[in-house]
């Protein structure tokens, strides 16, 4: 009898074909991903490896079991499957589940492929990568961290607790880095790691011949030090975590004061600090990336045949998946603006030569253009759109004229019998000829974006145009249409933005309109959640603060010696979503731990009398309440609250934005729990199933 196992490696044998397959058309579409080395592995391997974030080896701590056993308990109760995990390294890894269909292997494998093309060619991902000349080193990296960690932990002169409690804290602050900034030294660091401003304060004390007994008196190590952390108000330091890295104590409850760390603690704060910047990148980019490779995917497995006949319901089941999981899907969100990025790109092409036809104007274009005739005239030529043995004898005479839409070689070989064009049609033809192939403005969801255009936008475009070509007609306007316009718009745009920047500037009020989104908000009054708008603009603003700082509140350090004590002064920059307030102080626990010395936390909350909120209930409307600046206070044993002056409310508000619509659950500033008996998963062993990359 042959064993599911034995039965999954011989399926895994198959996949050797689609792989190399799949990364050749990759690279014909225009794709250059980093190399992928492919493994499959048991629904065991899997969690563990999502609990890993995608790594073969991580250091020791409580949350991977959290992670392995929510996961599991996904996978028991059918509440979640998980198709694959690819990290971001070059080569990359992609872990295949071996329970997966054949199609469903070959969804991955594309959609993989895709990935890799994000991770190696976006440049918020190169901020990280590009440090040196290796590239991003993380499966290493990584397991460099894990040892150095594990090694803490062994160690007999320090306490697991101590590590567990330091690693505890990190994790808290993990999403408080400059992400928009390479990883590094902080800016107030010198060619040498040491602060200038400080140095610059040490020369001029030797420059005043003070006596040893004055100096260290007067202008101990720990003056200096309040004065090194010094921050100018007016440009609070946003790299919190190496804020603390770099000012940071140790509170010892023995000697009743902050010291300076142990070097053990000052690597576990760097390293983590370092991972933080690693996974920064993805992050910024769930929806682009997602969506990127949910795209190609789709084009690859349903357009150009990687799903067999006898798969394609199959594939469109997992598609369906996929894009119809609820909630704030990055996959379908992001598939989506991409389609819209190239259809636009594909339609300006398309527009300005229409309206260099003489006698078309923005304001006559939809009554002078014959929009049927458009669709003619950028139709594929047949032998490219319809690529097959069928159309063979057409392209070998296209091959033999020189038509760079065609790979004459490949061509040649097809003619041999050598490369089965049924199979591979894609094969015959270059990028040009892909691009005119798969060209958006001939798929049938797109038929009428041409004459859906606004005549605004036509205004617009008109305004920029330059007078060179003019055209007679709509057949010689569009003789020569830029097939490419739509993918070249694409890869310019998939090296340049992250999330934020690419909602900010596609989603335009055509794609919210046609897609049907709207916003909604908690009424108080009802006590229930409510449509509350569909304007664009609206739509946008909520994405946004989604994506802004991972969609996390955003808090800065403001002073590093408030009230010359030597304290910390955090601000929440307020931009009318309240802080949790219970999830804010665990977390000024968390910065204690890192910083030693007594912590402040500025931010704005919204108070509501109870008169008005009983009012509104009756009435069914909302609340009218104040915006109240608080700083709260932790010492290492309690919270203390203080009224805000109006100069330090004014400093924490964003001027000109309300985000307060946002649902309850994502108002939560992050904090680690304690977690206690939950099971440690071990390192993976990594008995290679199948690596046919």
């Amino acid at each position: 009898m042959i064993d599911e196992r034995t039965e999954a490696k011989r399926e895994a044998a198959g996949l050797e074909e689609p792989v190399l397959e799949a990364r050749n058309l990759a690279k014909r579409l225009g794709l250059k991903p980093y190399d992928v080395r492919y493994w499959i592995v048991d629904h065991d391997e899997m969690n563990r490896l999502i609990a890993y974030d995608g790594f073969q080896r991580r250091y020791p701590h409580w949350r991977w079991g959290m992670k392995y056993d929510q996961q599991q308990k996904k996978d028991q109760h059918g509440l979640g499957k998980a198709f694959e995990i690819v990290n971001n390294d070059d080569p990359s890894h992609a872990f295949l589940q071996e329970s997966n269909t054949q199609a469903d292997q070959k969804a991955v494998i594309t959609h993989v492929e895709a990935h890799g093309d994000f991770f190696a060619n976006n440049r918020w991902y190169g901020m990280y990568a590009n440090r040196g000349e290796a590239g991003p080193e993380a499966v290493a990296r990584l397991e460099r961290h894990a040892e150095a960690i594990q090694g803490y932990i062994e160690d007999p002169e320090i306490e697991r607790a101590d590590v567990e409690r330091l690693i505890d804290a990190v994790l808290c602050l993990g999403d408080t880095i400059d992400q928009h900034r390479p990883l590094g030294k902080s800016d107030t660091d010198g060619e040498d790691g040491e602060n200038s401003e400080l140095a610059d304060i040490e020369d001029q004390l030797d420059d005043l011949d003070l006596t040893d007994e004055v100096r260290d008196q007067v202008f101990d190590e720990s003056w200096l030090e309040a004065q090194d952390a010094e921050i100018d108000l007016e440009d609070p330091a946003d790299d919190v975590l190496n804020y603390l890295l770099d000012h940071g104590q140790r509170f010892d409850p023995d000697e009743g004061k902050a010291v300076d760390r142990e070097p053990w603690e000052s690597h576990v704060i760097e390293m983590l600090r370092d991972e933080s910047y690693y996974f920064a990148a993805q992050k910024m980019t769930k929806v682009m990336n997602e969506g990127w490779a949910a795209f190609w995917e789709s084009l690859m497995m349903s357009d150009e045949g990687f799903a067999t006949p006898d798969e394609v319901v199959t594939y469109a089941d997992h598609m369906a998946r996929v894009l119809g999981s609820p909630g704030l899907n990055p996959y379908k969100l992001g598939m989506e603006l991409w389609q819209h990025v190239e259809v636009r790109a594909a339609r300006r092409d398309v527009t300005e030569r229409l309206l260099r036809i003489d006698g078309v104007t923005p304001t006559n274009f939809h009554d002078r253009i014959d929009f049927d005739q458009v669709r003619e005239c950028i139709a594929p030529d047949p032998a490219i759109g319809g690529a097959s043995s069928e159309t063979l004898d057409r392209l070998t005479e296209l091959a033999d004229a020189g038509d760079p839409r065609v790979d004459a070689e490949n061509v040649q070989l097809a003619q041999a019998g050598e490369i089965d064009i049924d199979r591979y049609p894609w094969k015959m033809l270059t990028y040009e000829g892909l691009a005119e192939r798969h060209y958006a403005l001939t798929r049938p969801q797109h038929h009428g974006a041409v004459e859906r255009v606004a005549g605004s936008a036509l205004q617009r475009q008109a305004r920029y145009m330059f007078e060179t070509d003019r055209y007679d007609s709509v057949s010689e306007a569009l003789e020569n249409v830029d097939y490419g316009a739509g993918w070249d718009r694409l890869y310019e745009v998939r090296e340049s933005h992250n999330d934020v920047t690419f909602i900010d500037e596609f989603l335009t009020d055509e794609f919210v309109v046609e897609g049907g989104y709207f916003t909604y908000e908690y009424a108080h009054g009802g006590d229930e959640y409510r449509v509350a708008s569909v304007d664009a603009e609206e739509v946008r603003k909520k994405l946004l603060l989604q994506f802004t700082n991972f969609g996390k509140p955003t808090v800065s350090i403001f002073d590093g010696n408030f009230d010359n004590r030597g304290e910390l002064l955090l601000g929440h920059q307020y931009n009318g979503v309240a802080l949790d307030m219970s999830q804010a102080r665990a977390t000024l626990e968390r910065v204690f731990e890192l910083w030693g010395r007594p912590v402040n936390l500025m931010t704005i909350r919204t108070e509501y009398p109870d008169h008005e909120m009983e009012i509104a209930r009756r009435r069914d409307r909302e609340p009218e309440g104040s915006e109240v600046g608080i700083r709260i206070r932790y010492d290492g044993n309690q919270f203390e609250e203080h009224p805000l002056s109006d100069e330090l409310k004014t400093q924490i508000q964003a001027a000109g934005v309300d985000y307060d619509t946002k649902p309850d659950d994502w108002l939560a500033w992050p904090t680690s729990p304690r977690c206690l008996a939950l099971p440690r998963i071990r390192d993976l062993p990594f008995t290679t199933l199948s690596d046919p990359a």
